[in-house]
């Protein structure tokens, strides 16, 4: 027995897969850039967090600014629990101080996280700034972050916009879906749904799970985009494994939006989400099973029961916080 999934690209009930959400970052070859996030309240912009990859090969000699970047990484990853810091980041100021962009992003990093050096957001600041202006993309998008928090540097929402910007231009996804998170709350810019939209596009085309979602908010409300219940019902299934999008599924099957109405699959979807820590749709829950036979009561707890052995997807939390619940 299995839970109803969604609907596929032809109306039809199916499973629906986009991107997972993780993307090799502009660094260069040696460093991955894993797109997870920050707790998100009230649309505030994420920072990224990165781990290190395997490196190629490295040179102490000759002051060659990428071996020395390198060969930091390999202090870095040389021992998982306890990374040799000190000489990391000894190779780290070296290649930095010739202009390498992902040294000074990797600096930025270690001061904003506190990693191997006092956390320090002011330094952060000034190493993100200058990697961002060398190109880096992830730079960019953490100065942004900065600004946008006021973090070492003053508040300055315009100035978190100009640098979204130029990392969303350079098809960088979480920079994306923070720029049509500040066009859709109005941060540093006038409100713009349409840009919203298209900038949510543009990240869930490079498997942004957030982006993804939050599409299908817009595609729900019609906002930005036609109002397109099958869309937005499409763009949440593709999120299944994600407690805020499988409330919100359940909500179109209560409701018959964009999927046929089926009070089982909802009162299944609603019990999933509230069990992996996501109360959103309690209260519907429990409005929707005075509504419901027994019969159905029955069927919906044994989807449960079904479901509840089978591990969730693997992906990317969802952290943006659009909502089909909230007023806008």
């Amino acid at each position: 027995m299995e839970l109803p999934q969604g609907p596929d690209s032809n109306g039809k009930i199916g499973k629906v897969h986009f991107g997972a959400g993780n993307l090799t970052g502009s660094t260069n070859q040696a460093l991955t850039a894993r797109l997870k996030s920050y707790a998100n309240p009230g649309g505030k912009i994420r920072s990224q967090l990165v781990h290190f990859s395997s490196v190629r090969h490295f040179d102490e000699g000759q002051g060659n600014a990428v071996s020395q970047y390198e060969l930091a990484l390999v202090y870095l990853r040389s021992n998982p629990a306890t990374p040799d810091y000190d000489s990391a980041i000894k190779w780290l100021r070296a290649s930095a101080s010739q202009g390498n962009a992902p040294a000074e992003f990797m600096l930025g990093y270690l001061y904003e996280h506190g990693q191997g050096l006092p956390r320090d957001y002011a330094k952060a600041a000034e190493n993100y700034l200058a990697a961002a202006r060398g190109g880096h993309s992830v730079a960019a998008n953490n100065l942004a972050s900065l600004y946008q928090h006021g973090q070492g540097i003053p508040k300055d929402l315009t100035k978190a916009l100009e640098w979204c910007l130029v990392a969303a231009h350079k098809a960088e996804p979480v920079a994306q879906c923070n720029l049509a998170t500040m066009y859709y709350y109005g941060y540093g810019t006038p409100r713009d749904y349409a840009l919203a939209a298209k900038w949510f596009r543009a990240a869930a085309e490079l498997g942004e799970a957030d982006a993804q979602h939050n599409l299908g908010v817009l595609y729900y409300k019609g906002l930005g985009v036609p109002s397109d219940y099958a869309e937005a019902a499409q763009r949440l299934a593709a999120q299944q494994g994600q407690p805020r999008a499988e409330a919100e599924l359940a909500y179109l099957y209560e409701s018959g939006k964009g999927i046929q109405l089926d009070y089982v699959a909802a009162y299944a979807w609603y019990s999933r989400a509230i069990a992996a820590g996501d109360s959103t749709g309690a209260k519907f829950r429990k409005s929707l099973s005075r509504r419901m036979t027994r019969k159905q009561l029955d069927e919906a707890n044994a989807l449960v029961s079904a479901q509840s052995s089978q591990p969730r997807l693997s992906t990317s939390p969802v952290t943006g916080d659009l909502s089909l619940f909230e007023a806008h």
